[in-house]
């Protein structure tokens, strides 16, 4: 199946709305890409323009930053903590932006999209 990112076929009272032209290349979306932990591995996709988007599938380390320091290191990701995107995120180990990481250096939270960005980044929170 594939998903679409066009307008509504109705209106918010629930009316049907007339279409004034098919599907187009343009409102083509894809499924959300759901990082997790484990070996890395990257999905390249080719986006419109010719531009292109890194899909992180999976990984082990995230670049931590220090605030009070200002340092950033490669660390090592324990486990994901927890995820305020989606409850079950969590649950299944799943890393978007503002998710809870559990790493050596501390606990972190992710602020980049390793889902559109291809790699995890990270602020900590707690020093260990």
């Amino acid at each position: 199946m594939v998903t679409w990112q066009a307008r509504s076929r109705r209106k918010p009272t629930g009316a049907r709305l007339k279409p004034f032209c098919r599907k187009r290349k343009r409102e083509l979306g894809r499924e959300p890409t759901r990082t997790r932990l484990g070996e890395e591995s990257k999905k390249i996709i080719r986006t419109r323009g010719g531009n292109r988007k890194i899909k992180l599938v999976s990984s082990q380390y995230a670049n931590v930053t220090n605030p009070k320091t200002g340092k950033t290191k490669k660390v090592k990701i324990i486990d994901v903590e927890e995820n305020p995107a989606n409850i079950d995120f969590s649950r299944r180990g799943v890393i978007t932006r503002g998710a809870i990481i559990n790493t050596e250096a501390g606990r972190a939270r992710v602020t980049s999209r390793p889902g559109q960005t291809g790699v995890i980044n990270a602020v900590l929170i707690q020093e260990k």
